[in-house]
C-alpha cells in the first residue's frame, strides 16, 4: 500500500496504522529510514530501523560494524517477540537484499557484575564474533586483554566498555574513553555482544569454502577456507550459506507494507539492477526482486 500525505504526518499517522497490525514501511533510501524510524518511535516504542549495508551485495567490500549490529538487533527483536505490533522502517535496498537467516538466532554474549567466564575460552567467542584482537582499543568490533581486563567496543555502543575480572568472575563493568583510555561512568546493566560481520567463519563455512576454492579459483574463498576476515567476504554469503532470508520473511504474520514515494522506490530498484548488470551481478539480484511479489505474504 502506498502511504499518501503530507510528509510531516508520516510518523503520526504510521503509528495509528501500527496500533492495529505490523507495518514493514520501504522508503527511497536509507537517510529517509533513518530520519523516519526516528520520528515514529516517538509515537510508537516498537520501532525497528533495518538499514542496508553500505555497499551493494555482489561488491567486495564489508558493511560497517555498527550497520550490521543494528540488522542483528532488528532481526533478533523480531524472532523473539513476534506478536508485537513491531514497525520496521528499510530502505528498499534492504528489502530487496538477502541475508544469513542463522542471524536472527544467534544466542548473544551478554556481560553483567557477577558472571563468570573462562577469559581464555571468551576470547575465542569474541574472534568467532568477528571481533578483532588489539593492543588498544579504538574501534568498534575491536577487543583487548591485559592481565584480568578486557577492553571491547561494541558496534552498538558510543563508547568501548572496560570489564574487570577477579578470577573468574565479572567484579565490575565501565564505559572508557577511546581519546585518552580513562575509565567513565560504571555500567549496572546487562550488557549484550552481538557479532560484527554477517558471515561468521564457523567450521563448516570453512570446509564449504574449502571446497569450492577447489573448483572456483578466488582468494577471498581461500582466505575464508584458512580461518581469515578478509575484507568484501560478506560478497559470497550467497554461495556459503544455504538458509537465505527476506526481511519480508522476519515479519510477524499479517503484517501490511507501506510504501513512502512509491515511484522513488521503484526508480530506486531500477537503478539497482542497472548497476547490478553493469557490474556482473545480474543473476544474483533478479533473485532478490521476488520481493515485490507480495503474494506469498498475502499482501498487497
Amino acid at each position: 500500500k502506498d502511504l499518501i500525505a503530507p510528509p510531516s504526518t508520516y510518523a503520526y499517522l504510521i503509528a495509528l496504522r501500527a496500533m492495529h497490525k505490523p507495518l514493514l514501511v520501504v522508503t527511497s533510501s536509507s537517510r529517509a529510514a533513518e530520519e523516519l524510524a526516528r520520528e515514529i518511535r516517538e509515537f510508537h516504542q516498537e520501532t525497528l530501523e533495518f538499514p542496508a549495508w553500505e555497499t551493494l551485495p555482489h561488491e567486495r567490500l564489508s558493511p560497517s560494524a555498527d550497520t550490521v549490529s543494528k540488522r542483528i538487533s532488528a532481526l533478533q527483536a523480531l524472532n523473539q517477540n513476534a506478536k508485537k505490533n513491531w514497525v520496521v522502517v528499510a530502505p528498499i535496498r534492504a528489502v530487496i537484499h538477502k541475508f544469513n537467516a542463522h542471524l536472527a538466532e544467534l544466542e548473544p554474549i551478554r556481560f553483567s557484575r557477577g558472571y563468570e567466564f573462562d577469559l581464555t575460552k571468551l576470547q575465542y567467542e569474541l574472534v568467532s564474533f568477528a571481533y578483532t584482537r588489539t593492543d588498544l582499543v579504538e574501534r568498534r568490533g575491536e577487543f583487548a586483554v591485559r592481565g584480568g581486563i578486557l577492553d571491547i567496543f561494541p558496534p552498538d555502543r558510543s563508547h568501548p566498555i572496560r570489564i574487570d575480572f577477579f578470577g573468574d568472575e565479572i567484579e565490575e563493568i565501565k564505559s572508557f574513553a577511546v581519546a585518552d583510555q580513562r575509565s567513565l561512568e560504571p555500567i549496572s546493566d546487562e550488557i549484550s555482544i552481538l557479532p560484527c560481520r554477517e558471515l561468521l567463519l564457523t567450521d563448516e563455512i570453512k570446509e564449504r569454502a574449502r571446497e569450492l576454492s577447489r573448483s572456483i579459483p578466488n582468494e577471498i574463498l581461500q582466505k575464508i577456507s584458512e580461518g581469515l576476515q578478509p575484507e568484501g567476504m560478506e560478497s559470497l554469503i550467497p554461495l556459503l550459506v544455504d538458509n537465505l532470508r527476506l526481511i519480508a520473511d522476519s515479519m510477524p504474520e499479517n503484517y501490511e507494507t507501506l510504501f513512502i514515494e512509491r515511484e522513488r522506490v521503484i526508480g530506486r530498484v531500477a537503478d539497482l539492477f542497472l548497476r547490478a548488470r553493469h557490474d556482473g551481478g545480474e543473476r544474483r539480484d533478479q533473485d532478490h526482486v521476488r520481493v515485490f511479489g507480495q503474494e506469498e505474504h498475502g499482501e498487497g
